[in-house]
């Protein structure tokens, strides 16, 4: 594993995993949850990485300014997402990786900052939601932690529409990519519903979205390669960034 600026904030910067493979690697853009505070970072998904690795994919696990950093939440956040994943051409020669195989995969908070990032129409072919916050209208109705919605984008839909508007994925629809969603039933910090009402809007709006409910699991089963659901989400990753 190698750490990589790819600005000048001591948070911006990504953790490259390579394969031992040998050729181009297709790439996985990992982002890390944690309802967008800076109490919580990217070491969680390391092993996530590791995993992805030892299926022969590259993993770029992204760091980024959060709420209580300088400059984190808006825009900082999404500013950082979108620069650490176009940071990656200029590595891809040094690290023979395959721009025309990238996917994004996000874990909660970062669910959404994954399928955001597929709304920009940048290089990614598909996106993965892990229990993702994919409509932060219905997020901040939730008052989801202690409504931390309000406090990334500076206020309420009635305060900030237009933030609500560009920031949340639901919004955005179609995103014109093949998306997985996989979600506990079981969850308990971001609720089942949100993925149902997303995949429910996406498919309406002539997306290829699929929701993968995992019966019991709850919020992290699925960032845990020693569990079946992982296992899940591993294949997904392959056969998508294979296809």
């Amino acid at each position: 594993m190698e750490r990589i600026p790819y600005g000048t904030d001591p948070h911006q910067f990504g953790e490259l995993t390579l394969p031992s493979t040998t050729g181009l690697h297709p790439v996985v853009i990992v982002i890390h949850g944690g309802f967008w505070r800076a109490k919580y970072d990217l070491e969680y998904m390391r092993p996530v990485c590791e995993s992805l690795a030892d299926a022969g994919l590259a993993a770029w696990n992204l760091e980024y300014r959060r709420i209580g950093n300088p400059g984190g939440g808006w825009p900082g956040t999404l500013n950082d997402v979108a620069a650490g994943s176009g940071y990656l051409a200029s590595i891809a020669p040094g690290f023979h990786l395959d721009l025309n195989r990238v996917i994004a995969i996000g874990h909660s908070a970062g669910g959404h900052l994954a399928f955001w990032l597929a709304s920009r129409k940048t290089i990614l072919t598909a996106a993965i939601s892990l229990t993702g916050v994919l409509d932060l209208r219905r997020a901040w109705e939730l008052k989801l932690s202690n409504t931390v919605v309000a406090e990334f984008l500076g206020g309420s839909p009635d305060e900030v529409p237009d933030r609500y508007d560009f920031a949340s994925p639901i919004e955005q629809l179609p995103l014109g990519i093949p998306q997985k969603l996989f979600h506990g039933t079981n969850d308990d910090g971001v609720p089942f519903e949100i993925s149902e009402r997303y995949v429910q809007a996406a498919q309406f709006r002539g997306d290829d979205a699929e929701l993968i409910a995992l019966q019991g699991a709850g919020h992290y089963e699925v960032v845990d390669p020693g569990t079946k659901e992982f296992a899940l989400v591993r294949d997904a990753v392959v056969r998508l960034i294979r296809t």
